[in-house]
């Protein structure tokens, strides 16, 4: 509240904290208002992030350390292509959008009361919906492996296994990326596709 040297109080010289928060910037300003006195707000800087990243280095060089006399697994390319996975997954299941946003793990359906999952427009989307797209992606990804793998070993001994890896991969592809699709088609009404599903 500010009292003003002359006159009555007015509405505008009590400053509503539920409304504008406890922000220091905010407060600064209602006063240079009130008052004329312009302050500047100082803050200390924040070394949260510098801290553990230099921990994660840490950790890092300490186990290089710790696995110097064996580090093949450095030139494994099948570690590098799980990281890489992941990331694609992690960027295009939405993770980056739940991070900006932060939308609601989930919401009940406001007439039938029911858990909703996935989002019912274009412009929204909850953090379950995120983690259902992430694991169908990844079931593709997993059917394309499959695929490529028993196309991969053309060895006599290895063909039963081939083919019952061929057919799985198949199905995973087709049942998940039909799964892909039907959410795709609920969230874009009008959207004309589909595979399996509807």
């Amino acid at each position: 509240m500010h009292v003003p040297p002359q006159g009555k109080l007015k509405e505008a010289d009590t400053l509503n904290i539920q409304a504008v928060g406890y922000n220091a910037e905010v407060i600064a300003k209602w006063i240079a208002e009130r008052t004329g006195v312009n302050m500047r707000i100082v803050r200390k800087p924040n070394y949260g992030g510098v801290v553990a990243f230099s921990l994660l280095m840490l950790l890092v060089a300490g186990f290089l350390y710790l696995r110097r006399n064996s580090l093949e697994f450095l030139y494994n390319k099948n570690m590098y292509a799980w990281i890489v996975v992941a990331l694609i997954l992690f960027m295009t299941s939405g993770q980056m959008w739940n991070h900006i946003r932060g939308p609601p793990f989930m919401q009940r359906h406001p007439q039938s009361k029911q858990w909703m999952y996935i989002h019912g427009s274009s412009q929204g989307q909850y953090v379950a919906e995120t983690y259902i797209v992430m694991s169908l992606n990844l079931a593709v990804a997993i059917g394309f492996v499959m695929l490529n793998e028993a196309a991969k070993s053309t060895t006599e001994s290895q063909k039963g296994r081939n083919k019952v890896m061929a057919i799985a991969g198949i199905i995973l592809v087709a049942v998940f990326f039909s799964a892909l699709k039907s959410i795709f088609r609920a969230k874009y009404q009008g959207y004309p596709y589909s595979f399996l599903f509807k």
